[in-house]
């Protein structure tokens, strides 16, 4: 293809980049608008357009949403978080971020890191409103051990089995199930340490956390299914649909004061004054991807479903460690659906579509980027730039350059973009992938620097009431280790 063809998928990913900044549409038509695009250009063919949707790790993504819902609906990890939060001596802060944090991230590394999140939330604001504790030290930290936590295996994080999939249609191996823990736990030791050390001191104080006796009063972050996203209250009744009245709204870490020009937004938290029915009757709805009251969750799933969801999630983790995991994923998500354990008929409800098409529809653009040869283009001019210098000042730009578009847009479309480019950079230079394909897996991952790159940094921002500086201030230096543990220890386990 000639130069024309790259100049085209080039323009067609900065408008994409534009748009996804600007937010005027989700990421997954976004993106799939952009490969129509490049389709219509004939960059790519029918056929490289819907590879991305036979891709078996987006697959295995798709699963791994039925499967963590089971685990959600079970209430099986309900026994493991009320039994992690000290009650009594030392400092209650730090006692709480030595037993919570890691917790979380040895859970997030089995299951995809939004629920986990969504199910800790309510546990932990109660904790804090029962020691008048500052919820404000707790929830960013709570979303930064689930992402830890999912760099430390195959199936941690969707990021992680994107580019697996894409090593395997490029013909490499593929990452094994614990492989990435090679330098991922040394990642989420360090980083676990630097929560516990600095999290009090950099993260706001805000004010502690009281309920004064009212249990009506519910927290609730706004998901894209929510009917009245871009409407304003005026043409959508919130109360007239939900039964609940508006107190207020935080956005971006602000309360909003003018709400007669209101208009709801995805990720929105609203601040509700809800009668005792309210979270039974809407706890379960896709309309909200968060909702607490204060109070601790109670299951009441019978108990042989919660020790069945054990077990199955067990099976599948040492299944996946040693044969295929998209195997062990699909058997447990059937036998869960065929249990019970979730819902059989409503089974579409708990997959995060617009996840599955922004993947699938990167893994398009990422084919364009080959076929094009902009994904050469880039590498040659990147070798050019560094001349004859090694592969390690590669290995640092590739993770730097993959960082920084995680931050701007979303995980898995910055590790897709970034695969050809590593790819061709390693052809180039004739060495190993691997490092490089290892590297852009974690900083794809590490989304530590502002509440876009990834939906668990969404929802703490709206219930914490952060700001935007707050990611900026805490997690920047979590970034810089990050990256300097990954330049330190990816060409030891995966020479080059």
């Amino acid at each position: 293809m000639g130069n024309i063809d790259i100049f085209i998928v080039l323009g067609a990913i900065v408008l994409m980049v534009y748009l996804l900044v600007k937010d005027y549409l989700r990421p997954g038509l976004v993106l799939f608008s952009v490969v129509v695009i490049l389709l219509c250009c004939g960059i790519i063919t029918p056929a490289d357009a819907l590879s991305g949707f036979a891709n078996k790790g987006m697959i295995t993504v798709a699963l791994l949403f039925l499967v963590s819902e089971g685990i959600r609906r079970s209430g099986c990890l309900s026994p493991i978080v009320k039994r992690i939060f000290p009650s009594k001596g030392g400092s209650m802060l730090t006692r709480g971020y030595l037993t919570i944090l890691p917790t979380v991230a040895s859970i997030s590394a089995f299951l995809n890191n939004t629920p986990i999140v969504v199910i800790f939330i309510p546990y932990i604001k109660a904790w804090c409103n029962k020691l008048s504790l500052p919820i404000k030290k707790l929830l960013i930290p709570l979303s930064y051990a689930a992402i830890l936590g999912g760099m430390c295996t195959l199936i941690g994080t969707s990021t992680n089995l994107v580019v697996h999939g894409l090593m395997l249609d490029a013909g490499l191996d593929g990452f094994t199930m614990f492989e990435l823990g090679k330098v991922g736990i040394i990642i989420t030791i360090v980083g676990l340490g630097y929560i516990t050390l600095f999290g009090a001191k950099l993260l706001p104080d805000g004010e502690s956390v009281k309920q004064n006796g009212k249990s009506d009063i519910v927290d609730v972050v706004l998901a894209a299914r929510f009917p009245g996203i871009h409407c304003t209250m005026k043409e959508f009744d919130f109360h007239k649909h939900y039964g609940a009245e508006i107190i207020s709204i935080r956005r971006d870490g602000e309360i909003l004061e003018e709400l007669d020009g209101y208009r709801y937004k995805e990720n929105d938290t609203l601040v509700l004054n809800a009668d005792p029915t309210f979270m039974d009757t809407w706890g379960d709805s896709r309309v909200f991807i968060a909702m607490t009251n204060g109070k601790e969750h109670e299951s009441e799933t019978p108990r042989w479903k919660s020790i069945l969801s054990l077990l199955l999630l067990v099976v599948m983790v040492v299944g996946g460690a040693l044969s295929d995991m998209f195997f062990w994923a699909a058997v447990v998500a059937v036998i869960m659906a065929f249990c019970g354990i979730f819902p059989a008929k409503k089974y579409t409800k708990y997959i995060s579509w617009d996840i599955l098409i922004t993947i699938s529809s990167a893994l398009a653009i990422s084919r364009a980027m080959t076929l094009s040869g902009l994904a050469d283009a880039i590498a040659s001019q990147i070798i050019e730039l560094c001349g004859s210098v090694s592969p390690y000042t590669i290995l640092a730009i590739l993770y730097i350059t993959t960082n920084i578009i995680t931050e701007l847009i979303t995980n898995n479309a910055a590790a897709a973009f970034a695969f050809p480019i590593a790819l061709s950079a390693a052809s180039q230079l004739s060495i190993d992938p691997m490092p490089f394909c290892v590297a852009i897996t974690i900083a794809a991952s590490a989304s530590f620097c502002t509440p876009i790159g990834y939906q668990t940094n969404m929802i703490v921002q709206g219930l914490g009431g952060y700001r935007f500086s707050d990611f900026v201030r805490f997690g920047l230096p979590l970034s810089i280790i990050t990256f300097i543990i990954s330049m330190i220890f990816i060409p030891i386990f995966w020479s080059f």
